[in-house]
């Protein structure tokens, strides 16, 4: 299990956070100012297409750093929602928790400044501005939480339907980037579809977009807290009813 070793190896994992948040932030900034600027060749000019494209594109993104080398290594969590859901869920360390939220914190700060320096004035202006996202204006701050949070509590359930069944764990990257593309999608013109804080937090603080920046960091970790807690009670029945049939087993096979 990743960082379940010593403090050393918890180390070695969050430095893996760190650069995977950074480069996926990076590469969110670089979609952005290609799709969506102005000045673009490959700009989409549909505003409905462009939440789909976008979401597609980073779904594919998220899964390839999920599987590469340093995503396995680490665990690929990208995201400080999936690092508690995964706590919660049992599946993650309690004392990993902070070191990788801290990790994906700083790599998001990192990988937006080199997106912004890379790219340069179109990347650190609107429309893109740095990538950061925001809600409709009809939505206000009660319905981006509540959308917001949605979202993470279902993947926190998909996480340990996944989890629950060793058989089908290897596709579960491919189901997390599914997942991320449909919330981009479906969530991105409506509440912003961040479902992720440190998709958020660099882009926040360097374009000085920080209206809803409280509501993007605390939601998803209210979903994965929703999350955690509706996949405890559904599966404690199961893990009752497992373990009757166990015992029931084991005495059958004494009797015999």
């Amino acid at each position: 299990m990743p960082a379940a070793g010593p403090p050393r190896h918890t180390l070695r994992c969050a430095a893996h956070e760190f650069g995977l948040t950074g480069l996926l932030l990076f590469l969110v900034v670089t979609a952005m100012r290609w799709l969506l600027a102005p000045d673009s060749p490959t700009a989409i000019g549909n505003p409905d297409l462009a939440p789909a494209v976008l979401g597609a594109l980073i779904g594919v993104l998220l899964t390839s750093l999920i599987l590469s080398p340093s995503g396995r290594y680490s665990g690929g969590h990208l995201n400080p929602a999936v690092t508690v859901a995964l706590w919660l869920l049992g599946a993650f360390p309690g004392r990993a928790v902070l070191p990788y939220v801290a990790a994906q914190a700083a790599g998001s700060l990192a990988g937006t400044a080199l997106g912004g320096l890379v790219w340069g004035a179109t990347a650190r202006h609107a429309p893109v501005a740095y990538a950061v996202v925001g809600p409709a204006p009809a939505w206000d701050a009660a319905a981006v939480l509540a959308a917001e949070a949605g979202a993470v509590a279902a993947v926190t359930l998909m996480l340990g339907a996944f989890l629950g069944r060793p058989s089908s764990r290897p596709l579960l990257p491919y189901a997390v980037g599914l997942a991320t593309a449909l919330i981009i999608a479906s969530l991105g013109p409506r509440s912003g579809g961040s479902a992720n804080p440190a998709r958020q937090l660099g882009p926040a603080l360097l374009s000085g977009n920080t209206t809803h920046l409280w509501i993007y960091l605390l939601a998803p970790v209210i979903g994965a807290f929703i999350g955690g807690g509706i996949w405890h009670m559904l599966a404690a029945p199961a893990h009752r009813a497992r373990t009757r049939h166990a015992l029931r087993y084991a005495r059958d096979t004494d009797s015999d």
